[in-house]
């Protein structure tokens, strides 16, 4: 990953690029499958909207935990940095009335489950992403970060493969994603 301090947004004034900001440290992992006998804390249900020709997402998620359920609306920008690695996050929350006008934008819709089972986040996705199932992990330092051992469930480690980000994933073809799994041997099961 390309160091934190380094990375700018192109887009803003090269004296505000951080103002807004926030280094994304973030590592994926890809997984065959849960792991197993998880101890989940929340589940959540996404709906993410890829604005078309953007760096734009516009998010709902209902989740669950304790027996209750809430819904977020989020809006966010992700500015990757140079190495094609997490690089800066914007986020700001929303209402429903906003972000149902941001719905009305053209955009591509992706799916899937969130699994929060500390410290991961494990996301299974759902068609035509079935059988995709990774893990994602934030740390609060550069440090955490490097010093992170990945966990013994994983297939491998995708932080850096453009493949598995979210705005190439959701324009992703099922026969793509198929390949870009047996890159990995893993053959998921047709639903």
């Amino acid at each position: 990953m390309a160091n934190a301090a380094d990375i700018l947004n192109p887009s803003a004034p090269p004296d505000k690029s951080r103002k807004y900001a926030l280094p994304e440290r973030e590592r994926r992992f890809l997984l065959a499958c849960l792991p197993d006998n998880p101890v989940i804390v929340r589940t959540a249900r996404i709906t993410d909207h890829y604005l078309l020709g953007t760096r734009l997402r516009v998010r709902h998620t209902v989740e669950a935990a304790d027996g209750s359920t809430r819904v977020v609306y989020k809006f966010t920008q992700k500015v990757p940095a140079p190495d094609g690695s997490p690089g800066l996050i914007t986020t700001v929350y929303l209402d429903q009335a906003e972000y149902d006008a941001l719905t009305t934008l053209p955009a591509r819709q992706l799916r899937k489950t969130r699994y929060s089972i500390p410290p991961f986040g494990i996301d299974v996705f759902d068609p035509p992403l079935h059988g995709l199932t990774m893990a994602e992990i934030e740390f609060p330092s550069e440090a955490a970060f490097h010093a992170f051992a990945p966990p013994s469930f994983a297939v491998a480690e995708v932080t850096n493969d453009i493949r598995f980000t979210g705005g190439r994933l959701v324009t992703t073809t099922r026969d793509a994603l198929l390949q870009a799994l047996a890159d990995f041997e893993i053959y998921p099961v047709e639903r």
